[in-house]
C-alpha cells in the first residue's frame, strides 16, 4: 500500500490507485495520515469530520467509516477483524505507516536528513523533500475539514522546511535546483513574508532580478489589499539587496548574507521605530546608517547582558518525580537543535508554576546565555492578561536594550527579539498564559533555547503549529501529597498522627494548592493537633470554606474564580450546571442535556482552561474542588436548576431503555411518554451500560432524593437486566426498592407488578427470601389483575427461577411451562427461548441431562434469526454444561468456545468469565491440563478480585488442584455407570 496526503488525498495497492470513498471517508483517511502513525482519538474524528455539532450517530458512522476503509485496504478481511493496516488503541484507530508508504513520512525524513548533511547535498536533499509535495495538504476533502489545526500543521512544516532550504542554496549555492519547489511554497502562501523574501532573493540569485523586482510588487500589492499593511524589514532589506546588485547571478555559489530561519535577522532600529537588515545591505547604505546613528544603535541592541529573572525555587518542593524526569527528558542529547517548546498544562492549583520554576533551576546552567521569566497574567484576579508587546518590551530591556531604542511597531519587536537571542542559549519562562497568540510573539526562532510555558489553557494550537511538547500535570498521589505535607510541617509531625494526615490527603483531593492551603494553616499554630486540622474540613464538606484565605493568591475559592472569568457565557453557564449533575463523570451527551444545546465547544473551552478532565473519549470530570466551586456559583445563580435536573432524568431514561430493547429483546417494555433512541446492537447496548454503571446509580439517587418518581420507576425498570446479568445484585436491589416506592406513591399498578418482581429476583439473589417470596406473590397477583399476559409470563418465569433456587424443581417447572405457554400466546419468541433454556437448568438440576439438551437445542431454533447474541451465548454455554455432564467433553468443549466467541463478540466479561470456568473443567476432564490451565488462568486475570474475591479464590483453587486426581468427575462418571446412563 501507499498513501498521500501532502496534494490530494489518494491511496494505492501496488500500481492501482483506489477509490477512498465518500467525502467524509476521505476526510477521516486524510485525518488518520496526518497523524502518520500516531494514534487518532474517536472524539478528535467526530470533532473533524462534523465540528461543533454532530449528529447522535456519528461515533457508528465513524465506526462504519474505519471498517469500509480496513475491507479497502485488505479485501479479505473477515468481518470485525482489525486487519494490519487501520488498528485500534489508545482510545481511537491509527494507521500504520512509514516512509516508504505515506509521501509524509518520507518528506519528514529527507528533510531530517538535510539538516544534518553537508550543505551542497542538504540543498538537494530539501528539494526532494519539497518535491514530495503535490499540492496543498488534504487537497481535495472539504475546506472546513483542511482548516484544522492538524492539516495547517503540516502546511507549517512545509513553509518551515523551504526556509531552510532557502538560507543554505542562498548562502552556500544550489538555488537553481531548489527554485520550483520554493517558488511553489510561496505561491501557496502568498502572505508569509519570509518565504516571499527568500523567492525574491533565489530569483536575484539566479539572474532574474526583474522578476525578483516585480515578485517583490506583487506581494507588497497583496499584503496592501488582504492586510492593509505594507511589506515589513525581511521583504525591504530584499528589495534593497536587488536594487543595489548586490544579488547578481555571478554570485549565486557564494554567501548571501540572509536571517536564520523564522526571520531572526540582524536588524537595526531606527528612530522612527522601523528596522533594517545590515547584513542584507550594501556598503554604501551601511555609511549612511552609520551616519544617521543607526549602526549605534544596532550595537547597543546587540550588546546583550545576561539576565537572571527567575523567580526562587520552592524550598519545600516534592514529589512530581515522574513529571521532572519527563522534563528533563526533553534536552537529553541533541534536543537543542530546535528550540524545545514544553507547554505545561493542569487546573488551576495543581502547581504548574512551582514544577516550572523547579525544573527551569535545575537546568539552568545549561542555559549560560541566562533566564527569562514573565508572568502574562493569563488567569488573574483582576482580569487583565498582559499584552504580548509588554512582555516583548521587558525581555529586550532585560537583553541590554535601552528603552528609548525599543521599535513601537511590535513586528519589529518581534524581530529584534528573535535576532538578540540568534546563537545563544537561553531560557525562556512565560509563566500563566492564557492563550497561544499571547505565547506566539515571545517564541524565539532559533536553536540552542528552552521555553517552558504554563497555562490552564491546554493551548492546542501552539501544540499543532509550534510543536509545543504537551505535559499535563495531574493531581498529587497520596504519596506526594504526605511528603508536601512532612516539608512543609516536619517529618515528626506529620508522623506522629498519620490517620490525621490521610484524613487532610484526602479531603484536599491531591489539590496542592489546597494542601498548601492547610499546611500553612497547622504552620502557623503549631500547638494544633494534625486532628483539629482534619476535624475543620470534616465540619466543611462540599464547600471551599476551609481552604478561604485573607490573600487571594492562595485561596482557592479566588484562584478558581479567575480560570471562571475568562470562560465565554455558555461554557460559564455549563461549568455551573455540571454541579447538578451527580457524577462521578459525564458524557458529553448528558451534558447536552443538561445544557439544552449544543455543548460540544463549551466542553472544548472548559477543558482547554483545566476546569474539566476528559479522561476517556467524550466522559468528562472535575475535581472534588471545582465541583464544590461550581455547588456555590449555580446556588447564587439564576439558571432553572429544576429544568436542567429533569433534562438530564429525562435523557439517562430514554438511554437505559434503548440500551435495554438491544440488551433484553424480550423483556416486556414500558410507554415512557420518551423518544427512545435506537442502538446498533446488543454489544453498543452493553458497552452503554458498562461506562454509565456508577453513574445510573448516582442518578437513581438524584431521582429519589429529588422527588422525581415517574423517573424513579422507569430507570429501576431499565436497569434490572443489565444489573441482574452482570452480578450487579446489591446494587439491583437499591434500585428496585426506589423504583418501586417511587411507583406505589404514583399509583402506577403496572410499574408495581414489575418491580415486585424484579426486587424479589434481587433479593432471592442476595439470600434475602422473606423479601423475595411476598414480592413474586404481589407481581402475579397485579399481573392477573391488570391481564397483563406479557407481564404475567415474567412473572412466572422470575417465579419458576425463585422455586429452583431453594430446590423445589417440581414446582418450578410447573411455573416455567406456564410461562412457556404465556410467552408463545404473547408471540414473543425471544421469550420462548429464555423459558427453554431456563428449563433445561432445572433438568440439569434434576440430573436430567438428556432432556435439558433437548430444552437448549429447541432454545436455540427459537433465536434463529433473532439477532440476539447474548441468549445465543447463554444457552451455548448450557449446551456445553450438559454435554460435559454427559461426558461428552470435545462436544462441549466446542459449545464453549462458541459461547465465548459470543460473550466477547458483545463484550460481556462477567459472563465470559463464567464460560471460562466451564471450558477449563471440560479440558481438565479431557485430560488437557494445559488448556485447563490456560482457560483457568485467563478467568482469573479477567476477575476483578475487589468486587468477586470468591471467584477468584474458586478459580486460584483450580489451579492449585489442577494435577490432583478429578475426583468428583469420577464419581459423577460411577453414578452414571450405575443408572446407564451415558
Amino acid at each position: 500500500m501507499r498513501f498521500a496526503v501532502l496534494g490530494p488525498v489518494r491511496l494505492w495497492r501496488g500500481d492501482v490507485e483506489l477509490n477512498s470513498g465518500p467525502p467524509q471517508q476521505r476526510a477521516l483517511l486524510a485525518l488518520l495520515l496526518a497523524y502518520a502513525g500516531r494514534p487518532v482519538s474517536l472524539d478528535e474524528m467526530v470533532d473533524v469530520l462534523w465540528g461543533q455539532d454532530p449528529p447522535s450517530s456519528s461515533v457508528n458512522v465513524v465506526h462504519r467509516y474505519v471498517g469500509n476503509l480496513r475491507r479497502l485496504l485488505e479485501p479479505g478481511l473477515p468481518p470485525r477483524a482489525e486487519g494490519g493496516w487501520l488498528i485500534r488503541g489508545a482510545g481511537g484507530y491509527r494507521l500504520k505507516a512509514d516512509a516508504g508508504t505515506l509521501d509524509l513520512l518520507r518528506f519528514r525524513h529527507l528533510a531530517e536528513q538535510a539538516r544534518s548533511a553537508a550543505p551542497a547535498q542538504a540543498v538537494e536533499l530539501y528539494a526532494e523533500a519539497l518535491a514530495v509535495w503535490q499540492g496543498e495538504a488534504a487537497a481535495g476533502i472539504q475546506a472546513e475539514v483542511r482548516s484544522r489545526p492538524v492539516f495547517a500543521a503540516l502546511e507549517q512544516e512545509r513553509i518551515t522546511v523551504a526556509l531552510a532550504a532557502a538560507d543554505v542554496a542562498l548562502e552556500h549555492g544550489g538555488m537553481v535546483g531548489l527554485l520550483p519547489a520554493l517558488r511553489a511554497a510561496a505561491t501557496r502562501h502568498p502572505l508569509d513574508e519570509r518565504l516571499q523574501a527568500r523567492l525574491v532573493l533565489a530569483l536575484a540569485t539566479t539572474g532574474r532580478q526583474a522578476e525578483a523586482l516585480d515578485t517583490w510588487q506583487a506581494v507588497r500589492d497583496e499584503l496592501a489589499e488582504e492586510l492593509g499593511i505594507s511589506p515589513g524589514p525581511e521583504l525591504r532589506a530584499a528589495q534593497q539587496r536587488v536594487l543595489t546588485e548586490a544579488a547578481g547571478p555571478s554570485r549565486e555559489p557564494t554567501a548571501l548574507a540572509v536571517a536564520p530561519t523564522g526571520g531572526a535577522a540582524r536588524l537595526a532600529v531606527t528612530p522612527t521605530g522601523e528596522a533594517t537588515d545590515l547584513a542584507m545591505t550594501s556598503p554604501a547604505s551601511s555609511v549612511e546608517a552609520e551616519e544617521a546613528g543607526e549602526a549605534d544603535e544596532a550595537g547597543e541592541a546587540g550588546a546583550m547582558v545576561r539576565p537572571a529573572q527567575l523567580p526562587a525555587d520552592l524550598a519545600v518542593f516534592a514529589g512530581r518525580r515522574a513529571d521532572l524526569a519527563k522534563a528533563l527528558a526533553l534536552l537529553d542529547g541533541d534536543a537543542l537543535r530546535t528550540v524545545v517548546i514544553s507547554a505545561i498544562g493542569g487546573m488551576a492549583g495543581v502547581g504548574k508554576t512551582t514544577l516550572a520554576v523547579h525544573w527551569a533551576h535545575r537546568v539552568a546552567d545549561r542555559f549560560p546565555d541566562g533566564q527569562l521569566y514573565v508572568n502574562l497574567r493569563g488567569f488573574d484576579r483582576l482580569g487583565s492578561a498582559m499584552d504580548p508587546a509588554e512582555a516583548l518590551r521587558s525581555f529586550l530591556e532585560a537583553l541590554g536594550v535601552p528603552p528609548h531604542r525599543i521599535p513601537v511597531a511590535v513586528d519589529v519587536q518581534v524581530g529584534l527579539y528573535r535576532s538578540l537571542l540568534a546563537k545563544r542559549r537561553v531560557l525562556i519562562l512565560l509563566d500563566n498564559a492564557r492563550d497561544a497568540d499571547q505565547v506566539r510573539p515571545l517564541l524565539p526562532s532559533s536553536p540552542g533555547c528552552l521555553v517552558l510555558i504554563t497555562s490552564r489553557d491546554r493551548l492546542p494550537g501552539l501544540l499543532a503549529t509550534e510543536g509545543a511538547l504537551p505535559m499535563t500535570l495531574d493531581l498529587f498521589p497520596a504519596e506526594d501529597a504526605r511528603e508536601s505535607l512532612a516539608r512543609r510541617l516536619g517529618e515528626e509531625r506529620v508522623a506522629r498522627e498519620p490517620e490525621a494526615v490521610d484524613e487532610i490527603v484526602e479531603r484536599c483531593g491531591g489539590l496542592p494548592l489546597a494542601l498548601a492551603v492547610v499546611a500553612a494553616r497547622a504552620a502557623a499554630n503549631p500547638a494544633f493537633p494534625l486532628s483539629a486540622i482534619a476535624a475543620e474540613l470534616r465540619e466543611t464538606p462540599g464547600t471551599l470554606d476551609a481552604f478561604a484565605d485573607g490573600d487571594p493568591a492562595v485561596d482557592v475559592r479566588a484562584v478558581f474564580s479567575w480560570s471562571y472569568r475568562s470562560l465565554s457565557a455558555a461554557a460559564a453557564r455549563l461549568f455551573r450546571l455540571l454541579a447538578l449533575h451527580p457524577g462521578p463523570d459525564v458524557s458529553a451527551g448528558a451534558a447536552a442535556a443538561l445544557a439544552g444545546e449544543p455543548v460540544r465547544r463549551a466542553l472544548n473551552e472548559l477543558t482547554r482552561a483545566s476546569l474539566l478532565t476528559e479522561h476517556a473519549p467524550g466522559r468528562y470530570a472535575a475535581h472534588d474542588l471545582l465541583r464544590a466551586y461550581a455547588t456555590e456559583l449555580v446556588e447564587g445563580s439564576e439558571d432553572d436548576r429544576d429544568a436542567a435536573v429533569r433534562r438530564l432524568l429525562d435523557h439517562y431514561t430514554q438511554q437505559a431503555h434503548g440500551a435495554c430493547r438491544k440488551f433484553a429483546p424480550f423483556w416486556v417494555r414500558p410507554e415512557l411518554g420518551l423518544p427512545v433512541p435506537e442502538f446498533d446492537d446488543d454489544r453498543q447496548a452493553l458497552a452503554w451500560f458498562t461506562a454509565e454503571h456508577s453513574v445510573l446509580m448516582s442518578v437513581v439517587d438524584l431521582a429519589a432524593q429529588g422527588g422525581f418518581d415517574t423517573h424513579s420507576w422507569q430507570l429501576a425498570w431499565a436497569l434490572e437486566r443489565f444489573l441482574d446479568q452482570q452480578g450487579h445484585w446489591r446494587d439491583c436491589a437499591t434500585v428496585q426498592r426506589h423504583g418501586l416506592a417511587a411507583a406505589e406513591r404514583l399509583g402506577h399498578r403496572t410499574a408495581q407488578a414489575h418491580l415486585h418482581r424484579a426486587l424479589a429476583r434481587a433479593s432471592a439473589r442476595l439470600g434475602d427470601y422473606h423479601v423475595a417470596w411476598p414480592g413474586i406473590r404481589r407481581s402475579l397477583e397485579l399481573y392477573e389483575e391488570l391481564n397483563d399476559l406479557s407481564g404475567l409470563a415474567t412473572a412466572h418465569r422470575s417465579h419458576a427461577w425463585l422455586l429452583d433456587q431453594v430446590g423445589r424443581y417440581e414446582e418450578s417447572i410447573a411455573q416455567a411451562e406456564r410461562a412457556l405457554d404465556l410467552y408463545a400466546a404473547t408471540g414473543n419468541p425471544a421469550g420462548e427461548a429464555s423459558m427453554l433454556h431456563a428449563l433445561a437448568w432445572t433438568h440439569i438440576r434434576l440430573d436430567q441431562d438428556c432432556r435439558a439438551a433437548t430444552y437448549l437445542q429447541d432454545a436455540l431454533i427459537k433465536l434463529n434469526g433473532l439477532s440476539n447474541r447474548y441468549g445465543d451465548a447463554g444457552v451455548l454455554d448450557g449446551l456445553g454444561y450438559a454435554l460435559h455432564r454427559m461426558g461428552e467433553y470435545d462436544r462441549a468443549i466446542v459449545y464453549y468456545q462458541h459461547a465465548l466467541t459470543l460473550y466477547r463478540d458483545v463484550g460481556d466479561r462477567y459472563n465470559e468469565i463464567g464460560t471460562l470456568r466451564h471450558l477449563g473443567d471440560s479440558h481438565r476432564a479431557a485430560g488437557d491440563h494445559d488448556a485447563a490451565r490456560a482457560s483457568w488462568q485467563h478467568a482469573l486475570d479477567l476477575v476483578d478480585e475487589v468486587v468477586d474475591p470468591a471467584t477468584a479464590d474458586e478459580i486460584r483453587d483450580k489451579l492449585l488442584h489442577l494435577d490432583l486426581p478429578d475426583l468428583v468427575g469420577a464419581e459423577r462418571r460411577v453414578r452414571r455407570s450405575c443408572r446407564g446412563g451415558p
